[in-house]
């Protein structure tokens, strides 16, 4: 189980490393009056800092080299 989890984690810090955010389109209602709606798309964006991709990638080696010693 500390292996495959280990192993997880640091694919995922990867990557994270490289690709650090996305962005999506969202459609919105500007205005609702009666049978009036206008609506728009917005775009957002999800970012996270780059060390966070090392965080898990420096987890995931701890985790990955502290199973194998059992």
């Amino acid at each position: 189980m500390g292996k495959s989890l280990g192993i997880v984690l640091i694919v995922l810090g990867v990557v994270l490393f490289i690709w650090t955010g996305f962005t999506y389109t969202k459609k919105e209602k500007i205005i609702d009056a009666g049978p009036i709606q206008v609506s728009a798309d917005r775009e957002k964006s999800v970012n996270w800092p780059p060390y966070a991709g090392g965080v898990v990638l420096v987890a995931g080696v701890i985790i990955f080299l502290g199973s194998r010693k059992k």
